[in-house]
């Protein structure tokens, strides 16, 4: 599914890029950066780096907004599991309709890829992908798998691994859906916000959000 042409995936990396910059002009009144809201959060957003499946960076700025309504749920999340020592790390928040179209040129795959067409929850500012964090240092707890692991393995329903593995995928969807967010059934890291149809979809590059 991801093409084998390096100079391919460059040259629509680029062109998605230099689109999104030329679709700053509204800034959407409600998104929130996430660590405004809670600021205790560890945050590694991967696709303002090399280090996602693309191997490119995607992303002009590594800061994470959402949608107020969705970062007040996840306020709720942390305040829970921080009686537990633990946190949420997140890789990923808000992603501009640019960007889906980079992602969906590599993963043509409705399993994994929100066809840009209809548009994905992370488009609305109503989708993240996170994990599980000790708080005192932000160590990962032991998942399925690492983050964009585009196989069978990553399913929530997916039984053949480690005990503690599967009880911190059950911990993590579990206090996720008691604050109202849905787990996505093939990535057991990305989690919707129960609103997202009421917010639109959006084009604005991350960098050019102003600060809220």
């Amino acid at each position: 599914m991801v093409t084998r042409n390096p100079h391919l995936r460059l040259l629509l990396i680029s062109a998605a890029v230099a689109i999104s910059a030329a679709c700053a002009s509204r800034q959407p009144g409600d998104l929130v950066e996430l660590n405004r809201v809670i600021p205790n959060i560890c945050l590694q957003i991967r696709y303002a780096t090399t280090d996602n499946f693309t191997h490119h960076k995607v992303y002009d700025s590594a800061r994470c907004f959402l949608r107020r309504g969705t970062a007040l749920k996840l306020k709720g999340v942390q305040d829970e599991l921080r009686a537990k020592g633990l946190g949420l790390k997140v890789w990923d928040g808000y992603r501009p309709l640019s960007v889906q179209k980079i992602f969906w040129a590599l993963v043509p795959d409705e399993r994994y890829v929100a066809n840009p067409a209809k548009g994905s929850r992370h488009n609305r500012g109503a989708a993240l992908d996170l994990t599980l964090v000790h708080l005192k240092d932000c160590s990962e707890l032991k998942m399925p798998t690492p983050h964009d692991d585009l196989s069978v393995r990553a399913h929530r329903d997916y039984m053949n691994l480690p005990a503690e593995a599967i009880a911190n995928r059950k911990m993590l969807e579990d206090v996720m859906t008691r604050h109202g967010f849905i787990g996505l059934p093939t990535e057991w890291w990305h989690f919707d916000d129960t609103d997202w149809q009421k917010y639109p979809i959006l084009d604005v590059p991350v960098g050019s959000i102003a600060t809220r």
